[in-house]
């Protein structure tokens, strides 16, 4: 199939396998010429290789230059979906800077890093196009898991500003905001992860479904999840009710963990 991405430059980061993998899938099926950032070069190289596309492999935060070079100098959707969680960081770990560190990094930096290398172009030309992989976590949050839930706000906070910005000047933004997928990343949450979001996980070829759709419809937030709507709803409503309720899930985690 081609689509609306017919000859487009698109970089999708940790595309080495989950997530990553199906939205190069998705823009490669869609005509579009793709980049596949992974840390793991031969993940990377493999995932490319199957897409037509070319292997860009390294940290996602200084990338832009050879995807750039790599797509014939014009990069017109940029995939910022690398991510990283860290398991178990209960009351006696929430201070393992660390983790904080890395999860900063990871999860909000390297959206700032790349947008501020990808902005002077997209500005110049008037058109461009970043899509944040961001989480549920960003619009509620998670047990066990306080520097993923917070960096994770971040994300979306900057995919926010981002379109505030500079939506007037040509430059759009998506937020994909899902909760479980099954992907590597969902598998290492452990049991918070199987209590919260097992049971509704979803493939990730129906993220990048969604994603499509959403960029069809030119939306801001998309929620391959519909019921995180009524979930973030409840939480801006109510946040006492909200909080109480999470707590809730909270407590039975503890009890059975």
């Amino acid at each position: 199939m081609v689509g609306a991405f017919q000859g487009a430059g698109v970089v999708v980061t940790g595309a080495g396998g989950g997530i990553g993998a199906a939205l190069a899938r998705r823009f490669a099926a869609e005509g579009a010429r793709v980049v596949v950032n992974d840390l793991d070069a031969e993940r990377a190289k493999h995932v490319a290789e199957e897409v037509g596309g070319v292997a860009v492999p390294g940290d996602a935060s200084g990338i832009i230059a050879d995807a750039r070079d790599a797509l014939d100098g014009t990069v017109d959707v940029y995939c910022a979906n690398a991510g990283v969680a860290f398991d178990g960081l209960d009351a006696g770990q929430a201070l393992d800077e660390k983790a904080w560190e890395t999860s900063w990094d990871v999860n909000v930096m390297a959206h700032v890093r790349s947008a501020h290398a990808l902005l002077p172009a997209w500005l110049e030309r008037g058109s461009g196009r970043f899509v944040s992989t961001v989480s549920a976590a960003g619009l509620l949050t998670m047990i066990g898991a306080a520097p993923y839930a917070v960096t994770k706000h971040g994300a979306l906070a900057f995919a926010e500003w981002l379109s505030l910005t500079y939506r007037h000047r040509g430059v759009k933004v998506h937020a994909i905001c899902p909760q479980g997928v099954r992907t590597d990343m969902l598998a290492a949450t452990g049991s918070a992860g199987d209590l919260v979001l097992q049971p509704t996980a979803i493939e990730p070829e129906a993220v990048a479904d969604a994603l499509v759709k959403g960029i069809e419809e030119d939306r801001f937030l998309i929620l391959p999840h519909p019921e995180v709507a009524a979930y973030h709803q409840a939480r801006a409503g109510d946040p006492d009710r909200w909080l109480t309720g999470m707590n809730r899930i909270q407590q039975q985690w503890e009890e059975n963990r």
